[in-house]
């Protein structure tokens, strides 16, 4: 028996409008834990290869981890994955808040939504009670979020979770969010036009059971010490303090803070997008999610003009999206644009990242005014900014060409505007120029959703980890893996990485306090899992458990005919020399660091595909 969960799985036909309860498949989880890893398997033994994402036949999971539920600190995250309508490959966000806590408390521990809806409905769950309810009835849809979130909490009571999409969603903007808790999003690879499509407003969910524990005698003890390390982390004051938002400072020091659509890393306006800037004047209180020591949430007010607003605070991507990635140094039009885009259910990087694009082709003459409408793209217009924010979510006008993102806008304008296209098989990158820290650009390559952080979330080369990496890795590695600017050892780096954090997204934790150099490895984890679980699962059991994952997400993927042809930096990234700050003169080695890469994780280095005595090894054979 595995303790710690809801012990079912709701499968949802959206065409049929059935509900079937099916039990956990406790011999999946030994191999796959729950949360990402679960949802890897399961999508990829049923969404078929050359679908549309947003047709029927796409399939959309929601999971949340093992841990999800538990006192472990940070044990907060559910996963959303499916077909991705942005990148057309595999498609993944991970979110907090207390939606997927109280998932498991009614019972379950994943959704799968197979079909589409003839008409809009959304799923009502308290404990065994399971319903597919009328949207349109209820009112909900075409409603935003936060309307959402209150008209479900007035018809099935104020303790309940949503999760919804807003009118991006239903519009089917190729990178809208899939909202819960009012303001927490799984935004990236535009899920939420996949909801959108397969008409499902929202999951409401009440739980009133129970977790069992495996280990009840030693369960407190342990759970106490793990607190302790949370809270004399290093890191732990800053984030009580600022979030994240006090990146923006850290990024402008190393180079790395995108600014004008990627063509640099620094941005003479930063002080007045920082942190600082937003704890100073508009910080109304700090929030914490479901079991979170670190409280790095935020709420924040504009009391006053066109941007007055109170709500949810941005994160550092969304102050460098809106912000600097625009040329944008006003503060409350990037707090008010991100409220927006929660609002309508949208991801702000690919957001502010698809607004800088235009506003970069406009600079160069290469779009007018007769094609955006009459709307001025100047660098730095803010109400430009938010006005677009507003007309791509509903698809008004020039809002309905960005909606597509990026890529495809630059493909139907043409003109020579792709050379400014910022993304990774089309998903645009976040906040994070990769010609500052070398392991950046090749995590954002080499991710399974496209461009992606946080599938690697490296950080040992940001500064002064040697002694991290010295006995995580060994001597031999140092200095060069630990020189952000030295691409020797960066594949080694990404690929262990790698197998750690997507073990983190299957164990439902908070990647702040387990990202590599962590608060809490892969022992740590074990010995939750044993005494929240009653799993007896090792350490490198469970590396080699997220090592399982990846290369079945690549093998997705390869499905698809993703190969190292795709594993690629836009140009100007790759042979355009940082013009400014401490990176100046850096290009990002792409092929050096995915030939390290490839080799270290046992992939082909001319098709970038798992060699069979790999997939062999990993128990994969069956899936080449």
């Amino acid at each position: 028996m595995i303790h710690g969960v809801g012990g079912h799985i709701l499968w949802v036909d959206l065409t049929k409008g059935s509900i079937e309860k099916r039990p956990l498949d406790e011999e999946m989880i030994k191999e796959y834990l729950l949360g990402a890893g679960y949802l890897s398997r399961v999508l990829f033994d049923h969404i078929p290869k050359g679908i549309d994402p947003l047709s029927e036949k796409n399939v959309l999971g929601m999971a949340t981890g093992l841990l999800t539920g538990s006192m472990f600190p940070q044990a907060s995250r559910h996963v959303i994955a499916g077909l991705s309508p942005l990148t057309e490959v595999w498609g993944e966000s991970h979110a907090a808040g207390f939606w997927g806590a109280e998932l498991k408390f009614a019972g379950y521990d994943a959704i799968v939504f197979t079909g589409a809806s003839k008409s809009p409905v959304y799923l009502n769950i308290r404990d065994e009670d399971v319903q597919l309810i009328d949207a349109e009835a209820t009112g909900v849809w075409g409603k935003d979020v936060f309307e959402t979130d209150d008209i479900l909490k007035a018809k099935h009571g104020k303790r309940i979770r949503t999760l919804s999409i807003g009118q991006a969603g239903e519009n089917r903007v190729r990178f809208a969010a899939i909202m819960n808790d009012r303001d927490r999003a799984s935004a990236r690879s535009g899920l939420g036009a996949v909801m959108g499509a397969k008409k499902l407003k929202a999951v409401s969910v009440r739980g009133t059971g129970k977790l069992t524990v495996a280990d009840p005698k030693n369960y407190l003890k342990q759970i106490d010490v793990f607190h302790k390390r949370m809270m004399a982390n290093p890191f732990t004051p800053g984030r009580i303090k600022y979030g994240t938002t006090s990146l923006v400072e850290l990024m402008q020091h190393i180079g790395r803070l995108p600014s004008y659509n990627m063509k640099q890393g620094v941005f003479d306006g930063f002080e007045k997008i920082s942190g600082d800037a937003i704890n100073e004047k508009y910080l109304v209180k700090a929030r914490a999610d479901f079991s979170c020591l670190q409280r790095c949430g935020r709420y924040t007010a504009v009391r006053t003009g066109p941007y007055a607003f109170e709500g949810g605070a941005p994160e550092f991507e969304t102050q460098s999206s809106m912000g600097s990635r625009c040329g944008n140094d006003n503060l409350e039009s990037v707090l008010f644009g991100h409220h927006l885009a929660n609002q309508y259910g949208m991801d702000t990087i690919s957001l502010g990242a698809t607004i800088s694009w235009a506003m970069e082709a406009w600079d160069e003459g290469l779009l007018t005014a007769e094609d955006t409408g009459g709307i001025d793209l100047s660098w730095g217009n803010h109400e430009t900014i938010v006005n677009l924010t507003r007309m791509i979510a509903l698809r008004e006008g020039f809002g309905d060409v960005l909606a597509e993102g990026s890529a495809r806008a630059a493909q139907k304008i043409g003109r020579g505007t792709e050379k400014f296209v910022m993304t990774v098989k089309k998903q645009e990158i976040a906040g994070q120029e990769p010609r500052a820290q070398k392991s950046m650009g090749l995590a954002a390559v080499t991710a399974a959703r496209g461009a992606d952080h946080l599938y690697s979330f490296p950080v040992l080369d940001e500064a002064g980890f040697d002694d991290d990496i010295r006995e995580r890795f060994g001597e031999e590695y140092l200095p060069e893996m630990a020189d952000r600017l030295n691409p020797k050892y960066k594949g080694i780096m990404v690929k262990e990485c790698e197998d750690f954090m997507v073990m983190v997204e299957s164990v439902g934790l908070c990647k702040y306090g387990t990202q590599i150099p962590p608060e809490f490895f892969y022992d740590d984890v074990a010995l939750a899992l044993k005494i929240h679980n009653g799993l007896d699962l090792t350490g490198k059991d469970l590396q080699i458990i997220g090592e399982r994952i990846v290369n079945l997400n690549r093998l997705f993927n390869a499905r698809l005919g993703i190969t190292r042809k795709d594993d690629c930096l836009p140009d100007r990234l790759t042979k355009v020399k940082a013009p400014l700050g401490p990176s100046a003169g850096e290009v990002v080695e792409i092929d050096m660091m995915l030939d390290e890469y490839y080799t270290t994780r046992g992939w082909d280095l001319k098709t970038g595909l798992p060699l069979k005595e790999t997939l062999k090894r990993l128990g994969l054979a069956k899936d080449a």
